[in-house]
Protein backbone atom coordinates (compact mmCIF):
# COMPACT_ATOMS: atom_id res chain seq x y z
CA UNK A 1 0.00 0.00 0.00
CA UNK A 2 2.91 2.29 0.89
CA UNK A 3 3.76 1.89 -2.74
CA UNK A 4 0.58 2.40 -4.33
CA UNK A 5 -0.01 5.84 -1.99
CA UNK A 6 3.73 7.62 -2.98
CA UNK A 7 2.83 6.57 -7.16
CA UNK A 8 -0.39 8.45 -6.71
CA UNK A 9 0.95 11.33 -4.99
CA UNK A 10 4.18 11.85 -7.50
CA UNK A 11 1.82 11.43 -10.70
CA UNK A 12 -0.63 13.87 -8.63
CA UNK A 13 1.62 16.52 -7.82
CA UNK A 14 -0.57 18.52 -5.48
CA UNK A 15 -3.02 17.74 -2.77
CA UNK A 16 -4.83 13.62 -2.78
CA UNK A 17 -7.27 13.63 -0.09
CA UNK A 18 -7.98 11.24 2.47
CA UNK A 19 -11.13 9.72 1.37
CA UNK A 20 -9.91 9.27 -2.45
CA UNK A 21 -6.80 7.21 -1.32
CA UNK A 22 -9.31 5.47 0.36
CA UNK A 23 -11.79 4.73 -2.45
CA UNK A 24 -8.88 4.37 -4.66
CA UNK A 25 -6.87 1.60 -2.40
CA UNK A 26 -10.00 0.18 -0.52
CA UNK A 27 -8.78 0.75 3.17
CA UNK A 28 -9.26 2.91 5.71
CA UNK A 29 -8.44 6.38 6.72
CA UNK A 30 -6.50 4.81 9.49
CA UNK A 31 -4.59 2.70 7.34
CA UNK A 32 -3.55 5.22 5.32
CA UNK A 33 -2.40 7.32 7.87
CA UNK A 34 -0.31 4.70 9.24
CA UNK A 35 1.40 4.15 5.56
CA UNK A 36 1.96 7.66 4.98
CA UNK A 37 4.04 7.61 8.18
CA UNK A 38 6.07 4.83 7.52
CA UNK A 39 6.49 6.84 4.25
CA UNK A 40 7.97 9.33 6.24
CA UNK A 41 10.23 7.12 7.89
CA UNK A 42 11.77 5.95 4.62
CA UNK A 43 12.22 9.65 3.42
CA UNK A 44 9.60 10.79 2.14
CA UNK A 45 8.39 14.28 3.04
CA UNK A 46 4.81 14.61 3.02
CA UNK A 47 2.09 17.22 4.19
CA UNK A 48 -0.90 17.13 5.64
CA UNK A 49 -3.35 19.59 5.34
CA UNK A 50 -7.23 19.28 7.11
CA UNK A 51 -9.80 19.61 4.18
CA UNK A 52 -6.76 19.23 1.49
CA UNK A 53 -5.81 16.02 2.24
CA UNK A 54 -1.69 14.82 1.58
CA UNK A 55 0.70 16.57 -0.57
CA UNK A 56 4.26 14.48 -1.07
CA UNK A 57 6.61 17.04 -0.88
CA UNK A 58 10.12 15.38 -1.63
CA UNK A 59 11.95 12.45 -1.69
CA UNK A 60 15.61 12.08 -0.01
CA UNK A 61 17.50 9.23 -1.42
CA UNK A 62 16.75 6.33 0.40
CA UNK A 63 16.00 2.74 -1.00
CA UNK A 64 12.99 1.85 0.90
CA UNK A 65 10.43 -0.57 -0.63
CA UNK A 66 7.77 1.89 -1.22
CA UNK A 67 10.79 4.55 -3.46
CA UNK A 68 11.94 1.77 -5.62
CA UNK A 69 8.39 0.04 -6.14
CA UNK A 70 6.94 3.45 -7.25
CA UNK A 71 9.45 3.32 -9.97
CA UNK A 72 9.51 -0.20 -11.16
CA UNK A 73 8.56 -0.44 -14.80
CA UNK A 74 8.72 -4.31 -14.82
CA UNK A 75 6.64 -7.13 -15.38
CA UNK A 76 8.09 -9.58 -12.27
CA UNK A 77 11.41 -8.58 -11.64
CA UNK A 78 11.22 -6.61 -7.92
CA UNK A 79 7.84 -6.97 -7.80
CA UNK A 80 7.83 -8.97 -4.15
CA UNK A 81 10.64 -6.60 -2.79
CA UNK A 82 12.22 -7.34 0.90
CA UNK A 83 13.98 -3.91 2.47
CA UNK A 84 16.56 -3.78 5.41
CA UNK A 85 17.70 -1.15 7.20
CA UNK A 86 20.70 -3.34 7.84
CA UNK A 87 20.98 -7.05 7.51
CA UNK A 88 24.42 -9.32 7.11
CA UNK A 89 24.10 -9.83 3.52
CA UNK A 90 21.63 -9.68 1.14
CA UNK A 91 22.58 -12.80 -0.16
CA UNK A 92 21.98 -14.26 2.78
CA UNK A 93 18.66 -13.57 3.02
CA UNK A 94 17.51 -13.78 -0.92
CA UNK A 95 18.77 -17.42 -0.25
CA UNK A 96 16.52 -17.45 3.02
CA UNK A 97 13.56 -15.95 0.70
CA UNK A 98 14.26 -18.87 -1.99
CA UNK A 99 14.25 -21.84 0.05
CA UNK A 100 10.84 -20.58 1.65
CA UNK A 101 9.66 -20.87 -1.86
CA UNK A 102 9.95 -17.16 -2.90
CA UNK A 103 9.04 -16.23 -6.56
CA UNK A 104 11.42 -15.33 -9.41
CA UNK A 105 12.31 -11.79 -9.56
CA UNK A 106 12.29 -11.25 -5.25
CA UNK A 107 14.27 -8.81 -4.41
CA UNK A 108 16.49 -7.73 -1.34
CA UNK A 109 17.70 -4.58 -0.62
CA UNK A 110 19.36 -3.40 2.33
CA UNK A 111 20.94 0.56 3.53
CA UNK A 112 23.80 -1.60 5.16
CA UNK A 113 25.84 -4.85 5.23
CA UNK A 114 27.69 -6.63 8.23
CA UNK A 115 28.94 -9.23 6.35
CA UNK A 116 28.69 -8.30 2.79
CA UNK A 117 30.95 -10.53 0.19
CA UNK A 118 32.64 -10.66 -3.08
CA UNK A 119 33.86 -13.40 -5.50
CA UNK A 120 36.04 -15.90 -3.75
CA UNK A 121 35.07 -14.62 0.08
CA UNK A 122 36.73 -11.29 -0.24
CA UNK A 123 34.87 -8.77 2.03
CA UNK A 124 32.80 -6.36 0.75
CA UNK A 125 32.75 -2.09 2.28
CA UNK A 126 29.07 -2.06 3.27
CA UNK A 127 28.77 1.34 4.28
CA UNK A 128 25.15 2.64 5.23
CA UNK A 129 23.34 5.54 3.02
CA UNK A 130 25.35 5.76 -0.20
CA UNK A 131 25.69 2.70 -2.12
CA UNK A 132 23.42 -0.47 -3.44
CA UNK A 133 23.37 -3.60 -1.99
CA UNK A 134 20.88 -5.83 -3.60
CA UNK A 135 20.23 -8.97 -4.50
CA UNK A 136 17.37 -10.77 -6.64
CA UNK A 137 15.83 -14.21 -7.38
CA UNK A 138 15.77 -16.43 -10.40
CA UNK A 139 14.35 -20.01 -11.29
CA UNK A 140 15.31 -20.31 -14.84
CA UNK A 141 14.46 -23.62 -16.74
CA UNK A 142 18.63 -23.76 -18.23
CA UNK A 143 20.88 -26.43 -17.14
CA UNK A 144 23.35 -25.79 -14.42
CA UNK A 145 26.19 -25.05 -16.72
CA UNK A 146 24.43 -22.03 -17.93
CA UNK A 147 23.98 -20.33 -14.79
CA UNK A 148 27.51 -18.55 -14.88
CA UNK A 149 25.88 -16.56 -18.16
CA UNK A 150 23.68 -15.01 -15.87
CA UNK A 151 26.13 -12.90 -14.13
CA UNK A 152 27.21 -11.13 -17.15
CA UNK A 153 23.46 -10.07 -17.91
CA UNK A 154 23.28 -8.36 -14.58
CA UNK A 155 26.60 -6.56 -15.79
CA UNK A 156 25.12 -5.69 -19.13
CA UNK A 157 21.98 -4.77 -16.98
CA UNK A 158 24.12 -2.57 -14.97
CA UNK A 159 25.83 -0.68 -17.16
CA UNK A 160 23.08 0.34 -19.49
CA UNK A 161 21.15 1.37 -16.59
CA UNK A 162 23.96 3.60 -15.22
CA UNK A 163 23.85 5.08 -18.71
CA UNK A 164 20.32 6.15 -18.32
CA UNK A 165 20.29 7.39 -14.95
CA UNK A 166 24.15 8.75 -14.82
CA UNK A 167 25.22 9.28 -18.25
CA UNK A 168 28.18 8.22 -17.37
CA UNK A 169 30.14 5.24 -19.47
CA UNK A 170 30.82 2.29 -17.24
CA UNK A 171 32.56 -0.76 -19.14
CA UNK A 172 32.64 -4.73 -17.74
CA UNK A 173 35.51 -6.38 -16.22
CA UNK A 174 35.08 -9.94 -17.04
CA UNK A 175 33.09 -11.35 -15.93
CA UNK A 176 31.87 -10.00 -12.70
CA UNK A 177 33.06 -6.21 -12.37
CA UNK A 178 32.08 -3.05 -13.48
CA UNK A 179 34.68 0.05 -13.82
CA UNK A 180 35.23 3.57 -14.48
CA UNK A 181 38.73 4.70 -15.43
CA UNK A 182 40.18 1.98 -14.49
CA UNK A 183 38.78 1.66 -10.80
CA UNK A 184 35.94 -0.42 -9.73
CA UNK A 185 32.54 1.21 -9.39
CA UNK A 186 29.87 -2.70 -8.82
CA UNK A 187 30.78 -6.25 -7.86
CA UNK A 188 28.60 -8.67 -9.03
CA UNK A 189 28.13 -12.11 -7.33
CA UNK A 190 25.51 -15.19 -8.20
CA UNK A 191 25.51 -18.48 -6.93
CA UNK A 192 23.01 -21.53 -7.13
CA UNK A 193 21.48 -23.99 -6.06
CA UNK A 194 21.06 -27.41 -7.69
CA UNK A 195 20.15 -31.22 -7.60
CA UNK A 196 21.63 -33.29 -10.73
CA UNK A 197 20.63 -31.08 -13.41
CA UNK A 198 18.70 -29.52 -12.06
CA UNK A 199 18.42 -25.71 -10.99
CA UNK A 200 16.30 -24.74 -7.98
CA UNK A 201 17.55 -21.31 -7.88
CA UNK A 202 19.89 -18.94 -8.76
CA UNK A 203 20.70 -15.65 -6.90
CA UNK A 204 22.86 -12.61 -7.49
CA UNK A 205 23.82 -9.94 -5.70
CA UNK A 206 24.99 -6.49 -6.85
CA UNK A 207 26.94 -3.77 -4.92
CA UNK A 208 27.30 -0.80 -6.66
CA UNK A 209 29.01 2.57 -5.31
CA UNK A 210 27.06 5.69 -5.81
CA UNK A 211 27.34 8.17 -3.57
CA UNK A 212 30.77 7.58 -1.96
CA UNK A 213 32.96 10.51 -1.69
CA UNK A 214 35.68 8.78 0.11
CA UNK A 215 36.80 4.69 0.63
CA UNK A 216 38.94 2.91 3.29
CA UNK A 217 42.73 3.41 2.12
CA UNK A 218 43.58 0.04 1.58
CA UNK A 219 40.92 0.49 -1.36
CA UNK A 220 41.10 3.93 -2.28
CA UNK A 221 43.24 3.21 -5.18
CA UNK A 222 41.59 1.07 -7.18
CA UNK A 223 38.01 2.08 -6.14
CA UNK A 224 35.12 4.90 -7.00
CA UNK A 225 31.78 5.93 -7.31
CA UNK A 226 29.06 7.44 -9.51
CA UNK A 227 28.89 10.55 -7.58
CA UNK A 228 32.97 10.75 -7.93
CA UNK A 229 33.11 10.09 -11.59
CA UNK A 230 29.84 12.34 -12.37
CA UNK A 231 31.47 15.78 -10.41
CA UNK A 232 28.31 16.90 -10.02
CA UNK A 233 27.20 18.24 -6.18
CA UNK A 234 24.07 16.21 -6.73
CA UNK A 235 23.19 12.93 -5.11
CA UNK A 236 22.60 9.80 -7.45
CA UNK A 237 18.95 8.48 -6.88
CA UNK A 238 19.84 5.33 -5.76
CA UNK A 239 16.03 4.19 -6.14
CA UNK A 240 15.65 5.45 -9.96
CA UNK A 241 19.07 3.30 -10.23
CA UNK A 242 17.75 -0.01 -8.73
CA UNK A 243 14.64 0.64 -10.51
CA UNK A 244 16.05 1.18 -14.00
CA UNK A 245 18.48 -2.37 -12.98
CA UNK A 246 15.52 -4.76 -12.92
CA UNK A 247 13.88 -3.15 -15.85
CA UNK A 248 16.84 -3.60 -17.82
CA UNK A 249 18.21 -7.51 -16.29
CA UNK A 250 14.30 -8.18 -16.96
CA UNK A 251 14.92 -7.30 -20.91
CA UNK A 252 17.82 -8.95 -21.14
CA UNK A 253 16.95 -12.04 -19.27
CA UNK A 254 13.74 -12.73 -21.44
CA UNK A 255 16.24 -12.32 -24.62
CA UNK A 256 18.95 -14.82 -22.92
CA UNK A 257 15.90 -17.38 -22.27
CA UNK A 258 14.54 -17.49 -25.82
CA UNK A 259 18.24 -18.40 -27.08
CA UNK A 260 19.43 -20.19 -24.23
CA UNK A 261 23.18 -18.62 -25.12
CA UNK A 262 24.56 -15.71 -25.79
CA UNK A 263 24.05 -15.99 -29.17
CA UNK A 264 21.89 -12.79 -29.31
CA UNK A 265 23.67 -10.83 -26.98
CA UNK A 266 27.26 -11.08 -27.53
CA UNK A 267 27.46 -8.31 -29.78
CA UNK A 268 26.08 -6.14 -27.60
CA UNK A 269 27.99 -7.56 -24.48
CA UNK A 270 30.99 -7.27 -26.21
CA UNK A 271 30.21 -3.26 -26.91
CA UNK A 272 30.66 -3.06 -22.86
CA UNK A 273 33.84 -5.05 -22.37
CA UNK A 274 37.07 -3.34 -21.29
CA UNK A 275 38.99 -6.12 -21.99
CA UNK A 276 37.96 -6.33 -25.82
CA UNK A 277 41.60 -5.58 -27.49
CA UNK A 278 43.24 -5.42 -24.32
CA UNK A 279 46.33 -7.61 -23.07
CA UNK A 280 44.96 -10.06 -20.19
CA UNK A 281 47.02 -12.27 -17.81
CA UNK A 282 44.61 -15.41 -17.24
CA UNK A 283 45.47 -16.14 -13.62
CA UNK A 284 45.04 -20.27 -13.71
CA UNK A 285 45.10 -23.23 -11.31
CA UNK A 286 47.44 -24.83 -14.20
CA UNK A 287 49.49 -21.71 -14.92
CA UNK A 288 49.05 -17.99 -15.40
CA UNK A 289 49.18 -17.08 -19.37
CA UNK A 290 49.11 -13.36 -21.35
CA UNK A 291 47.01 -13.04 -24.35
CA UNK A 292 44.70 -10.65 -26.24
CA UNK A 293 40.88 -10.37 -25.28
CA UNK A 294 38.99 -11.24 -28.22
CA UNK A 295 35.48 -10.85 -27.03
CA UNK A 296 33.25 -13.91 -25.74
CA UNK A 297 31.77 -16.96 -27.18
CA UNK A 298 28.17 -17.97 -27.12
CA UNK A 299 28.52 -19.43 -23.96
CA UNK A 300 29.99 -16.22 -22.23
CA UNK A 301 33.54 -17.83 -22.31
CA UNK A 302 36.20 -14.92 -22.44
CA UNK A 303 38.60 -15.61 -25.91
CA UNK A 304 41.99 -14.82 -25.48
CA UNK A 305 44.41 -14.90 -28.37
CA UNK A 306 48.03 -16.51 -27.44
CA UNK A 307 51.25 -14.89 -28.61
CA UNK A 308 50.95 -17.71 -31.22
CA UNK A 309 47.61 -16.78 -32.51
CA UNK A 310 45.95 -19.52 -31.26
CA UNK A 311 42.76 -18.87 -29.12
CA UNK A 312 41.64 -20.20 -25.82
CA UNK A 313 38.46 -19.72 -23.83
CA UNK A 314 38.27 -19.04 -20.04
CA UNK A 315 34.97 -19.96 -18.40
CA UNK A 316 36.44 -19.23 -14.53
CA UNK A 317 39.65 -17.96 -13.06
CA UNK A 318 40.59 -14.41 -12.28
CA UNK A 319 41.62 -11.97 -15.22
CA UNK A 320 43.16 -8.90 -14.72
CA UNK A 321 44.51 -6.17 -17.65
CA UNK A 322 47.23 -4.33 -17.44
CA UNK A 323 47.40 -0.54 -18.10
CA UNK A 324 43.92 -0.35 -17.56
CA UNK A 325 42.53 -1.36 -14.08
CA UNK A 326 44.45 -0.53 -10.46
CA UNK A 327 43.36 -3.77 -9.00
CA UNK A 328 42.88 -7.17 -9.96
Amino acid sequence: MKTKILTILKENGGYVSGQALCSQLGVSRTAVWKAVKLLEEEGCRIEAVRNKGYRLLSVEDGIGGAQIGSLLKTKYMGRKLVYFRETDSTNIQIKKLAEAGSPEGTLVVAESQTAGKGRRGRSWSSPAGSSIYMSYLLRPKIPPYSASMLTLLAGMACVTAIREETGLNSAIKWPNDLVIGGKKICGILTEMSTELEEIHYIFTGIGINVNQTSFPQEIQETATSLKLESKKPEEISRSALIASCMKRFEHYYERFLLSGDFSELKEEYEGMLANLGREVLVLDPAGEYKGICRGIDNKGQLLVELGDGSKKTVLSGEVSVRGIYGYV
